[in-house]
């Protein structure tokens, strides 16, 4: 199934309290969302038949909703409830879990507030995001910035906002580099394209602020961890010219979980024994062999 397109599978979607058969799960092609980005997802993991953070998940969703200026018309309870139903009709124990929101088409044109709000959940099996994630990936710098609070609703997981990502990553792709490493507006790093960043000088960790950027679940996952081990976190503004003062790095999200990052742009770092113990530590929680 990895290899087959998405729009061609066997299974079923949860639309809007229903299941659907995978290939009859369309939608019209003036709906507002494809026009003009109002759509908000989540990515979740399932390990080994449990979604992990799944409240917090989803309570994200509904939150990105209304920075997007829309309400989700389904309870908290009611979208966990979705997923898990999903995941259960699947049958698959590993796997990514797919909500998102998005205004209809029953209105084209900026304006949208007649427009009914639907939900929809998908799962696939997806393994590692990065392939052989362990060995390290390599990372390049963005030229698309992440955009000021007053641009965008930057608090959102909105769809539209990924699409300087999209363009951040192929661009990255193309130079033979695995990812992107982006700054922030006033010049900060930021994030990855997908994904937050951390990295160790002197046995402490260092992470940008996170007043512009989405609130990660596994970002603050890490962390905790991190501090459970006795580890210094510094969660502060990091210039580019830091870089090279590093010794480790890594990325952390959802499909990422954590990946190390062996080369930006040139600079060459370690895949270390910290962020080996907190990759091992992250598959152990997840896998509810530790708890926080």
């Amino acid at each position: 199934m990895a290899d087959k397109p998405f729009h061609d599978r066997d299974g079923y979607i949860w639309m809007d309290g229903e299941f659907i058969d995978w290939r009859d799960a369309k939608c019209h092609v003036l709906t507002h969302a494809m026009h003009y980005g109002s759509c908000v997802f989540e990515g979740d993991r399932a390990y080994d038949g449990e979604i992990f953070a799944l409240t917090d998940h989803s309570q994200r969703l509904i939150n990105s909703a209304k920075h997007m200026d829309f309400e989700i018309p389904y309870s908290l309870e009611e979208i966990n409830k979705a997923c898990t139903d999903t995941l259960a009709k699947s049958g698959l124990g590993s796997a990514y879990v797919r909500p998102f929101a998005y205004r209809g088409s029953e209105k084209m044109g900026v304006s949208a507030k007649g427009n009914t709000i639907h939900l929809n959940v998908a799962v696939w099996a997806w393994g590692s995001y990065f392939a052989d994630k362990m060995s390290g990936i390599r990372l390049t710098i963005a030229k698309w910035k992440r955009p000021a609070p007053d641009t965008i609703p930057c608090k959102s997981k909105g769809a539209g906002l990924y699409m300087i990502c999209t363009m951040s990553k192929h661009a990255a792709e193309a130079e033979g580099f695995d990812d992107a490493l982006m700054m922030d507006y006033r010049g900060r790093v930021a994030e990855c394209t997908g994904a937050h960043i951390f990295f160790i000088r002197d046995g402490e960790l260092h992470t940008p602020t996170n007043d512009i950027l989405l609130d990660g679940i596994t970002y603050k996952t890490v962390i905790a961890l991190a501090k459970k081990r006795g580890l210094t976190v510094h969660q502060r503004d990091i210039m580019p010219d830091e870089i090279t003062s590093f010794s480790e790095c890594f990325i952390v999200g959802t499909a990422a979980e954590i990946t190390p990052v062996r080369e930006i742009k040139g600079h060459l770092m370690t895949v270390g024994d910290i962020t080996r113990s907190l990759a091992e530590d992250y598959d152990q929680l997840v896998h509810r062999k530790i708890s926080l």
